[in-house]
Parts: C-alpha cells; sequence; structure tokens
C-alpha cells in the first residue's frame, strides 16, 4: 500500500511542471521541498525555447504574457561571447520572455495545486529506499520526522542533487573555474547611454556595448529594458560561491572594479545574482523506481537553457510514468524517458559546452575565432540553425513505423476547421491527451486508434502538412502519414506508444 504515486523532491519549475502533467494525466503526485517559502535569491531571469510552445498548446502562455512586469526584448540573444541577431526575421527562430524564475515557480505551483497536486514546503527528504513496488521518503517536516511511500520518486531537487546521490547516479562532467556576476540596474546620473547603447563613464570614457575582455576577465554591457542596464562581469579562479546567497550592489561594484580597473557608477537594483557553469550528466536518469529530471540531470555551461530543457523533460515525463501506473503502459515505454532525454540533455551540452570554447580564450587567435563566428552568423541559414539548436527545436525523437519527415518533431500548431467550429492543434493538445488528427478522410485508420485509448478527431486545414498526424502528449509527433501511407506503419506506432 502507497501513501501516493508520485513524490517530486523539488519545487522549481522541472518539479512544478511535472506535478502538473501528471495530474493531467491522472496521476496523483506529491510535491516535497526542503525550503519552508519561495526562494529570493533571484535566478533565471527569462523562459525561452521550445517549451513556450508547449506552454501555449497547455494555454498556460497568456498567463505568462499577463504575468510580465519588463518589455519583451528584441530578438537577440548571446552566445558565448558574441550576439546572434534575430531581428531581421518575421518569426524568429528563437523566442523569449523576461520573466524572473519565481515568477515562473509561481504560477506553475497555482496551475499544479488548481489541478488537484499537492506542494508541502518545509519538508526534506533524507533517505530514500526501493524495492520492486515501490519508494519510501524519509523526511523531515516542521512537525518532525515521518515517512512516506509512492510507486515512483522523481529527483527534481538542482545540481546538487541529494536525489541522485542517494540513488547511487554519477554525475561526471566538468565545473569550470570562472564566477559570472549579474546586475540590472537603473541607468544613475554621472552615466550617459549613448544611442547605439554605449555608456560614457567618469574614469573610463566610452564602453562598447557587447563584450570588453581584460586581463582579468570579461565586462559585458547590454540593456533588456528601456532605462535599464544589463551587467555582467567574468572572472576567472574567482572561487566557489554560494548560490542561496544574495549578491549585492557592492559585490558587483566591486568585480567590476577588478575587470576594468576603475568604477562604472550603477543605480538601483533590479536583478543581482551570481553563479558559476558546470557540463554534468548524470549517467541514468532512472535507476528503478527512482527518476531525475532537471537540473539534478543536468547542469548546462550557458543561460536560456536549463529551464526550457528541465521543464521538457518533465512534459516527457509525466505521460510515460501516468501510463505506467495506470497499467496501460506498452513494455518498455517509461525507460524511453532516459533515451530520449538523455540525448536531448546531451545535444544541449554540445551548444552549451561549444559557447564556453568561444567565450574562455583570450588570446589574438581566440577573438578571431569569435569575429569570424559573428561574420557567419550573419547569414540567415547559420542564425536559423544555431537558434534552433539553442531552442531544442530541432530535436527529433525515434518514430517507429513511419518515416514521414514530421514524425518525431514537435507539431506545429495550425488551424483546424471541424464539424464543431474553428480550433486549432494546439487546442486539441490542452488536456495532454494522445490524439490522431484526420485530415483526409481516413476512417480505417482512426477505427485503429479508437481501441488504443486515443482521442480521435477529424478536421479539415489548409496546407495540411500531412494527412493524418499521430501526436504525442508531449506535442511530438508519434507518426505521420500521407495518403498512401497503410496502416501497418500507424499500427506499429500505436503499439510502441500506446499499447494499441
Amino acid at each position: 500500500m502507497t501513501d501516493v504515486e508520485v513524490i517530486i523532491v523539488g519545487a522549481g519549475p522541472t518539479g512544478l511542471m511535472l506535478a502538473a502533467e501528471l495530474r493531467l494525466a491522472g496521476a496523483s503526485p506529491l510535491v516535497l521541498e526542503r525550503r519552508p517559502e519561495q526562494g529570493k535569491t533571484p535566478k533565471a531571469h527569462g523562459l525561452s525555447g521550445q517549451i513556450l510552445d508547449l506552454l501555449k498548446y497547455r494555454g498556460l502562455l497568456d498567463r505568462v504574457h499577463e504575468a510580465l512586469t519588463e518589455h519583451v526584448p528584441a530578438h537577440r540573444f548571446p552566445f558565448g561571447g558574441v550576439h546572434v541577431d534575430l531581428t531581421r526575421f518575421e518569426e524568429p527562430p528563437l523566442k523569449a520572455v523576461p520573466l524572473r524564475q519565481q515568477t515562473l515557480e509561481r504560477l506553475l505551483e497555482d496551475h499544479a495545486t488548481g489541478l488537484g497536486a499537492e506542494v508541502r514546503r518545509g519538508h526534506e527528504v533524507t533517505g530514500v529506499s526501493q524495492d520492486g513496488e515501490s519508494v519510501t521518503a524519509e523526511v523531515r517536516g516542521p512537525d518532525g520526522p515521518y515517512q512516506v511511500t509512492a510507486r515512483y520518486l522523481v529527483g527534481c531537487d538542482g545540481g546538487r542533487s541529494p536525489i541522485r546521490a542517494l540513488a547511487g547516479i554519477p554525475f561526471p562532467g566538468t565545473t569550470y573555474p570562472e564566477v559570472n556576476w549579474i546586475g540590472q540596474v537603473s541607468i544613475p546620473e554621472g552615466l550617459t547611454v549613448h544611442d547605439d547603447g554605449d555608456i560614457e563613464t567618469p574614469e573610463l570614457g566610452r564602453i562598447k556595448a557587447g563584450f570588453t575582455r581584460t586581463d582579468a576577465g570579461v565586462f559585458a554591457l547590454g540593456s533588456l529594458t528601456p532605462g535599464i542596464l544589463f551587467i555582467q562581469t567574468t572572472e576567472d579562479d574567482a572561487g566557489e560561491v554560494d548560490d542561496d546567497m544574495p549578491m549585492t550592489l557592492t559585490e558587483l561594484g566591486d568585480s567590476i572594479r577588478r575587470v576594468l580597473g576603475a568604477d562604472v557608477p550603477l543605480g538601483d537594483p533590479v536583478r543581482l545574482s551570481r553563479y558559476q557553469f558546470s557540463a554534468r550528466q548524470a549517467e541514468r536518469y532512472r535507476e528503478g523506481r527512482i527518476l531525475l529530471a532537471g537540473d539534478a540531470a543536468h547542469l548546462l555551461p550557458s543561460t536560456g537553457t536549463a529551464i526550457n530543457v528541465g521543464m521538457s523533460d518533465s512534459v516527457n515525463l509525466a505521460w510515460k510514468l501516468a501510463a505506467e501506473l495506470q497499467g496501460r503502459a506498452p513494455e518498455g515505454l517509461l525507460d524511453t524517458y532516459h533515451a530520449e532525454r538523455h540525448a536531448a540533455g546531451a545535444r544541449a551540452l554540445v551548444q552549451s559546452q561549444a559557447q564556453v570554447a568561444l567565450r574562455r580564450g583570450h588570446d589574438e587567435a581566440a577573438e578571431a575565432l569569435r569575429t569570424v563566428f559573428q561574420e557567419l552568423l550573419d547569414d540567415e541559414q547559420a542564425a536559423r540553425r544555431l537558434s534552433a539548436h539553442v531552442a531544442g527545436t530541432d530535436l527529433r525523437y525515434p518514430a517507429p513505423g513511419s518515416g514521414h519527415a514530421l514524425a518525431g518533431t514537435f507539431v506545429p500548431d495550425f488551424a483546424l476547421e471541424t464539424d464543431e467550429g474553428t480550433t486549432s492543434v494546439g487546442e486539441l493538445l490542452r488536456s495532454a491527451r494522445p490524439v490522431l488528427l484526420d485530415l483526409a478522410g481516413r476512417p480505417e485508420l482512426r477505427d485503429l486508434a479508437e481501441g488504443a485509448g486515443v482521442d480521435v478527431r477529424t478536421a479539415k486545414a489548409d496546407d495540411r502538412p500531412a494527412d493524418v498526424l499521430l501526436i504525442r502528449p508531449d506535442g511530438y509527433v508519434a507518426w505521420a502519414g500521407d495518403t498512401d501511407a497503410d496502416a501497418d506503419g500507424l499500427r506499429e506506432a500505436l503499439s510502441a506508444w500506446f499499447g494499441g
């Protein structure tokens, strides 16, 4: 007898997204968070990549936009010491919103608890044990120690994950020596901001927007919001930092002085944070009934990627775990979580470690490399390809039974005409159910899906990308076919993913 179906350790974006997705799939999660209240130390300051499309499909993107308090920046992003400018594209290949992590967590917690998930704060997991049927967590709560037993436990408890250590899962990789200090500050008196983004300071004169490299480190300057300066310094061998300790404006000023050799006037802080980069990945994302997601499974040495990858882990895992709990999962379904998301994490490590190689060099050869790389990004194809890599939109999962170009990719959103009226692909996925979408009148294919626990929908669409689409709950196309597609491929896909 278990107390709950799934214990989720950690109430960050990954854990809360997993709780919400499990509830949509009909499973019962309990979230345990060691901190008694939401952390006040600023962490991620934006949300970008493929997860924005998924949030749209779940009906959450409007809530995200309503929660924004800052101007949505132009479509530019840093990549290892160079800048990728996407403002020339009518539809940018990488989208981002300036949403603080604390705001995102509040939004996701409201979403998860509104669906019926339970979140307990101030409850620290101190030990875990498992057998062939269940996993038990030893918990230290406000009223003393207790135990909780579940069918599965998922560690979403960050880069220093105690759950990963308790499960005995190795976490190989590298922690880089440089420390990054980030500040968003108002423009103070005595500082002039030029139209091109450069600033004029009393001690140093004009400092260019972008990256200024010195023997002591790197000073980065930009503006994401009118009237607010974005400043980042990077120093090698600055020692380890404590992410839980709030950063001060004095720290940022001291780092600027060390890097540039003089003071830069700083206004009132809007955001202050510091961090080190690591490139690490768990050897496996599953050990029996214990699984890992988010930073517990991978640490990426770049900004703007980790939350996208972590929340995408959760969306991939939830429907598979729910199917396992409900006894309707085909053999090996839960193992595809590691297979798919470990490969996705490894790919994210490739682009983020490429950024390390670009940004760390300080000699003339490294500067030449960045110059050539920046010139290459002036080409549209190169900018699109790099953006898709960072966003995770180029990810393709194995898709048994289908050789269609869409199979294994994230399904695009497009308008649909049904007997009930106008809808869209994204709206069909609002409930996180698998869908067979027939756009060409194939009743024999619909009949196959009817017996496999799949929602079957018929519709018409202009410029349809395929005649029939089998879409997984996480938005990926499990199978696609055109008019010449036979039933065997669909039958194979239904069997592989849904047991039909």
